[in-house]
């Protein structure tokens, strides 16, 4: 893989930078970029629908604070910083299998300073 993908994410009052890994659903994002969509909240994850078909690779529920992730099923953009409905515990979990294709750099729980509705900005950094 050429030099790290990074990638800065915006919404409202919150920002964060964050690195796609080198997964096939990365290079969607990246190809993708600059996307905007509003987001949605459950508990401490942010979605939001984004025009991409992407596959499920290596799925997994169970993801880290931080992950980036696609959710096929909703063509949805992820953002985890915490438990969500579906976690057992601490662990941010997934509402079903999704592929991880990036990690935001720093503190994710920036985010849990947003807002349902609010527009969501990914660009290359």
């Amino acid at each position: 893989m050429e030099e790290s993908r990074k990638v800065r994410v915006s919404a409202g009052v919150a920002a964060g930078y964050a690195t796609l890994n080198d997964t096939q659903a990365a290079d969607g994002v990246w190809n993708s970029l600059p996307l905007e969509f509003r987001v949605q909240t459950w508990g401490d994850e942010l979605y939001g629908t984004v025009p991409l078909d992407l596959k499920l690779e290596m799925p997994q529920e169970v993801v880290l604070s931080g992950d980036l992730a696609y959710w096929p099923p909703g063509h949805a953009f992820c953002i985890f910083f915490g438990p969500t409905p579906a976690s057992e515990g601490d662990e941010p979990r997934a509402a079903s299998a999704v592929t991880v294709f990036g990690h935001i750099e720093g503190d994710p729980t920036v985010f849990r300073a947003v807002k349902g509705g609010t527009k969501i900005r990914v660009e290359r950094a």
